[in-house]
């Protein structure tokens, strides 16, 4: 498990002269760490200006200054140096730090990710190879994302879009999965191993045995109907929340299944059955009430649930009995809740659906950032095909949470990972890999190439405001 930061900051006042140190500093003031000089000195050596221009040490001391004897002055001097010497010290390590993300081209970055990625869309198909289906639809959200602030990417994001709503369904053979020790999910499309949840025999267009599955899909196509205004896809995402509708029967008074043989009530499915009331609320406008009126008791039931736990993190679900399970704490697990409860709020504005997303998402900085800044997941390296497709949902969705209530510590963090991706997760392909602090993990593909696409979005989103080096500085 990588190391945990201890402290982080929220100040939404930063800007791109946050740290640099004043040239005056008053008798009384405080620098914030400055060396301070005493009155008599400040007064005998000019040192209001100190920072910028210090005494020459071959002038004699200033008339009147007989006083300062009690101070030689070449140890005046060294003070003043040592003084200087630490600023720019300073100054060197957090411009270096400024220059790594106020100069990276997050778009140039983010589209030559992109050209990777649909190296391995296959257009018979409709998803991508060498990933399975669900992670197939997030590679349709994430090359949306990218559409939704890059418009050079928009014709092309919309052929796919076309393509697979037609394709996709013809490949939707029914997975089985397995919940592993460390609660993490192996999904297979061949014979059922012995224990797995029973194979779907008839899956219907995006419809399968799994909701969150499902609900996966419906956000994909609200994010297509989003970019396109074509009303198929948007249909195709109402389709699909009526099913997963029928999985509210489950023994804990409320929420989903995760499956349709009711095996499990967990947090993704239950996230993202929220999720999707909420995004249909703001779209579906003859229908609104019904389903934000779903969306609101499913966030009431899921605040009550237990998954959330003292911490202010999400475990991945409840056992038997209807308790937490204190299950593993995935990253996306903390990130589609961020985007359901933004939605939420635009339906129905409500002060504390965005201050529980920000209590969550700082919580997850925290537990699941190393010393660096840089998200993890317990997995790593050895994430499967359904792990390494984590920390993206969490960037994708930090990102909604951003634009909906600006934080410079999330800005300093979409900042951090989308650099240290580009630099230290990258090979000479531009394929990108599981573990973003690097170093390359072999073989890359189409899941660990759009999660840590959706980190690059995020920055590209962003990219103004990256560009005065705002996020590249650690958090306090």
């Amino acid at each position: 498990m990588p190391a945990r930061r201890t402290s982080q900051g929220t100040d939404a006042s930063v800007n791109q002269h946050a740290f640099r140190l004043p040239a005056t500093v008053s008798a009384s003031g405080d620098a914030g760490g400055q060396c301070l000089l005493t009155h008599s000195l400040r007064t005998c050596f000019d040192s209001d200006s100190y920072i910028w221009t210090a005494p020459s040490p071959w002038l004699p001391l200033p008339s009147g200054c007989v006083s300062v004897s009690v101070f030689p002055e070449s140890v005046v001097w060294l003070y003043i140096m040592l003084c200087r010497s630490f600023y720019v010290i300073f100054l060197l390590s957090f411009g270096a730090a400024s220059i790594s993300a106020a100069n990276q081209n997050y778009i140039g970055n983010a589209e030559a990710a992109f050209k990777v990625l649909q190296n391995w869309y296959n257009t018979n198909t409709g998803i991508w190879n060498t990933t399975g289906w669900w992670n197939s639809a997030n590679c349709l959200t994430v090359i949306g994302d990218l559409a939704a602030v890059d418009p050079s990417v928009k014709t092309q994001v919309s052929a796919v879009y076309a393509n697979s709503i037609v394709a996709a369904p013809n490949l939707n053979l029914g997975v089985t999965k397995i919940v592993t020790s460390d609660f993490n999910i192996e999904t297979f499309y061949t014979n059922s191993p012995p224990g797995v949840v029973k194979r779907q025999v008839n899956p219907k267009g995006f419809l399968n045995d799994f909701y969150d599955d499902e609900g996966w899909w419906a956000l994909g196509w609200i994010q297509a109907y989003d970019i396109t205004g074509t009303a198929e896809y948007l249909n195709t995402a109402i389709d699909i929340f009526t099913d997963m509708k029928n999985g509210s029967s489950t023994p804990c008074k409320g929420g989903i299944w995760w499956d349709k043989t009711e095996t499990y009530v967990n947090a993704i499915a239950n996230e993202l059955y929220l999720s999707v009331a909420a995004h249909l609320a703001n779209r579906v406008v003859q229908n609104k009430q019904f389903y934000l009126s779903i969306a609101q008791d499913q966030w009431t039931w899921f605040q009550q649930s237990g998954m959330i736990n003292s911490k202010s993190l999400i475990n991945d679900g409840l056992t038997g009995a209807c308790k937490n399970n204190n299950g593993t704490v995935w990253s996306y697990n903390q990130g589609v809740v961020l985007g359901g409860l933004v939605e939420l709020n635009k339906a129905s504005p409500n002060a504390t659906y965005i201050s529980s997303a920000k209590s969550i998402a700082t919580a997850a900085i925290e537990a699941l950032s190393d010393s660096n800044g840089v998200l993890h997941d317990p997995c790593e390296p050895n994430c499967g095909a359904d792990g390494s497709q984590f920390k993206g949902i969490f960037m994708r969705n930090l990102q909604i949470l951003q634009a909906a209530s600006p934080d410079n510590s999330y800005l300093s963090f979409i900042a951090t990972n989308a650099v240290s991706i580009w630099a230290k997760d990258r090979n000479t392909q531009n394929q990108l890999s599981v573990g973003w602090a690097g170093p390359f993990v072999n073989p890359a593909n189409a899941s660990t190439q759009s999660s840590a696409l959706d980190a690059l979005v995020a920055a590209v989103a962003f990219q103004g405001q990256l560009g005065n080096g705002i996020a590249s500085r650690h958090r306090r």
